[in-house]
């Protein structure tokens, strides 16, 4: 369903187009780690171990998202100005990045609290009807008389509106909502460390689109974001791993003290993530428009990147093993490090006059110092004691 969605959005825009969509939805997804202070990360904690308390977090998760709403509005006014007035239409803006906050994140929530309860076959059955939510949208746009940006933004908010309604209503625990004040106090330090390190992790993933779109322009953005968007595809049964073994970890933080093991883990990660993205190129060499035209255009770009997806995949694993061991402010370090050498490294080589695609195999340099430092933080980290949250 994803495939089918990105194949439709990717090639009804056009490629300049497509980059300021998809650089304003990564502007909505960072913010939206911001909207509730991160107390999403207290909610799936209660989820997993006491799901009897599962309506009062919910209740100061509504309040903490109502609360950060002004501050999220006000930074989003603020990246426009900066980086999409004059390329993009504040209203087209605000409904993409509206969307990604409000409806978009409600149906991850509903999805986390189901992974939380050990709920999987809902949780797949929420995440195949989000997507579905998202390609029917797409196939909308294909089929409107005028399809552009603005006609997208409009689309897409009212269909993902509808999607998070019906998520709600069919899938969430039916629980009495409760706001019992003394939870923020107990909870906000977790809350607010995880809501840090979820913005610097995004801020971090998604940066190099805004760079790209800064320093090159949104048609070489809507290539980058066609390739990367791809790399994204390798990632889904990593994560599905990880959320396996960060409950394990919340319930036995000594799972991992076997080196071995760890060295097991890192070493399939990057495997299959590899072979993931080898496919994904074998696959284009023998057609490369099976995805388009416009996805054509960067068909031959992917194998540029061919150790990306597994250093990246690595990264975010490592950080989940932070995560599952309670040390969240270590995790919150982690993203600092990564998010700010990240920006200096793709300003380094973006500044560089490159021919054709050659700089996206030097981003393969990019992520390989990134991971070693997020290898040296996370296994220091593992060494310590684990955090009881």
């Amino acid at each position: 369903m994803q495939l089918f969605y990105f194949y439709l959005v990717a090639n009804t825009l056009t490629i300049a187009e497509f980059g300021l969509f998809a650089t304003a939805s990564s502007v909505g997804i960072v913010l939206s780690r911001l909207a509730g202070f991160g107390f999403v990360s207290p909610l799936y904690r209660v989820a997993t171990v006491k799901p009897h308390l599962i309506g009062a977090y919910t209740g100061g998760y509504i309040a903490a998202l109502l609360l950060s709403l002004p501050l999220v509005a006000a930074i989003g006014l603020g990246v426009h100005g900066a980086l999409f007035a004059g390329a993009m239409p504040l209203a087209a803006f605000a409904m993409i990045v509206g969307t990604e906050v409000l409806f978009w994140r409600t149906l991850e929530v509903v999805i986390i609290v189901n992974k939380g309860l050990e709920r999987f076959g809902r949780a797949s059955i929420v995440i195949v009807f989000g997507f579905s939510a998202k390609a029917a949208a797409a196939l909308a746009l294909a089929l409107s008389p005028a399809p552009d940006l603005m006609v997208w933004a409009q689309i897409y908010i009212v269909t993902q509106a509808l999607m998070a309604l019906v998520a709600v209503a069919v899938f969430y625990p039916r629980l009495r909502l409760r706001l019992p004040l003394r939870l923020f106090g107990r909870r906000i330090r977790d809350a607010l460390s995880v809501s840090g390190a979820e913005i610097l992790f995004y801020l971090q993933n998604e940066l190099d689109k805004l760079i790209v779109l800064a320093l090159g322009g949104p048609a070489l953005a809507g290539l980058y974001a066609i390739v990367m968007r791809l790399v994204d595809l390798t990632a889904m049964p990593v994560r599905t791993f990880s959320t396996l073994l960060t409950q394990r970890l919340m319930r036995r933080p000594q799972l991992l003290e076997s080196v071995p093991m760890r060295a097991l883990f890192e070493a399939g990660i990057f495997l299959l993530s590899t072979l993931g993205l080898l496919a994904i190129a074998a696959v284009f060499a023998v057609k490369p428009d099976i995805l388009g035209d416009n996805v054509a255009q960067a068909a031959p770009l992917v194998i540029a990147v061919l150790f990306v997806p597994a250093l990246r995949n690595l990264i975010e694993y490592q950080a989940e093993l932070l995560y599952g061991r309670g040390q969240t402010v270590t995790r919150l370090v982690l993203y600092a490090l990564v998010g700010t050498l990240k920006a200096a490294l793709m300003v380094l080589l973006l500044s560089h006059d490159w021919a054709g695609g050659q700089w996206l195999v030097w981003l393969n340099g990019v992520f390989a110092a990134l991971y070693a430092v997020s290898f040296a933080v996370t296994y220091r980290a593992l060494a310590q004691p684990a955090i009881r949250v």
